[in-house]
């Protein structure tokens, strides 16, 4: 993750507030979020970035989940519409003949982001309907460090009632590349542009809203904490005209589902849960899990240990917690213990505990 040095002044506000908000005797992160001061929050936020970037009323402000790789995602699944209809035969149909003629989208590659924008694309869509118009290694023996001039670029030809979307990374990361200006072959009402993203130089200079379709970015650079992606969007897009295309209907054209961050996540949440369970597992005499094995959850890994017994439950958690692992106690409403396993817990962290397992096991 790229540093994001928020001045000193910001995290001693951020401090405080977390531990007494508005002087209410409870942090900020203990308030409800239908609140009015939450959504206080949110319209601060938004008011100031519509004025910071002087965003026109027909643009929505978001702020959403996943950060930029999940809105590589978010891009392709939005802009590509999806049908309603009675008989879904028909709807397969005719979305068939569109995702065969017609389905193209237009990725310039001018560094690490956007290439794994394009590439998340072609996963989802298919290869053959992603359009890198610009693959700017080629201009600089392979690497990525230019941007060639737009005439070079291969672009889809626009039709008189526009185009396809065309989504490129204003400023590379990873590889230090920047757009200087606008590029002037992207100009025109009929251009649907995609900056994705805008993470690194998020309200760094001047941005003509107007000529995108969507912008997004992490918040982590420029303006805020790790976690959050801000998009900013034409109203017209959320028009239940341009309806998303379902889950079952990508299934039937044989497209993807999951984006790839949350299929990376899933990976990762299913290897920890299988090596405390396969650990749980190789000592019943010690450790019995509790619900069946059909049904185990991956999240909440619930267990006795000597099934339940009270006494040594309880030198099973001391002995825990003297090796830094806190939280083993199960709900007050069942007891036993409880291994939570969410996204924030490392590999490492579910090493440990496995770690501890095999301890307990072997000198019970």
């Amino acid at each position: 993750m790229a540093p994001h040095p928020s001045p000193t002044a910001v995290f001693e506000k951020a401090s405080q507030v977390l531990l007494n908000y508005k002087d209410k005797g409870i942090g900020l992160c203990e308030i409800s979020h239908r609140s009015p001061d939450a959504n206080e929050i949110l319209a601060d936020a938004k008011q100031a970035l519509t004025t910071l970037l002087d965003i026109p009323d027909d643009y929505e402000i978001l702020f959403l989940q996943s950060r930029g790789s999940g809105e590589f995602s978010a891009t392709v699944y939005n802009l590509i519409a999806g049908e309603v209809g009675d008989d879904m035969a028909e709807v397969l149909k005719r979305l068939r003949k569109v995702v065969d003629e017609e389905l193209k989208l237009d990725y310039l590659v001018t560094g690490s982001w956007s290439l794994k924008a394009s590439q998340e694309a072609a996963r989802l869509v298919g290869a053959q309907h992603v359009n890198v118009a610009l693959d700017a290694r080629k201009a600089n023996n392979g690497k990525f460090g230019k941007i060639p001039p737009e005439g070079d670029w291969n672009l889809t030809p626009r039709k008189s009632d526009g185009g396809p979307a065309l989504v490129f990374c204003d400023n590379e990361t990873v590889d230090g590349v920047e757009f200087p200006s606008f590029p002037r072959s992207l100009e025109g009402e009929d251009v649907l542009l995609v900056c994705a993203d805008m993470s690194s130089n998020f309200i760094s200079r001047k941005v003509d809203v107007r000529k995108y379709a969507i912008i997004f970015g992490g918040a982590q650079k420029n303006v805020g904490n790790t976690g959050i992606a801000m998009a900013i969007l034409r109203k017209s897009l959320l028009a239940p005209a341009s309806t998303p295309a379902s889950p079952d209907l990508l299934r039937a054209l044989n497209l993807p589902v999951g984006p790839i961050v949350l299929e990376l996540l899933e990976a990762i949440s299913n290897d920890k849960a299988r090596l405390i369970y396969e650990t749980l597992d190789k000592y019943p005499n010690v450790y019995q899990v509790v619900p069946d094995k059909a049904v185990r959850s991956r999240m909440n890994i619930c267990f006795r240990v000597h099934g339940g017994d009270a006494e040594n439950e309880k030198l099973f958690l001391a002995g825990a917690e003297k090796k830094g692992l806190l939280g083993l106690k199960g709900h007050r409403s069942v007891g036993g213990i409880r291994a939570s396993n969410y996204n924030a817990v490392s590999a490492e962290g579910a090493k440990a505990l496995v770690a501890y397992l095999e301890d307990y096991a072997t000198a019970a």
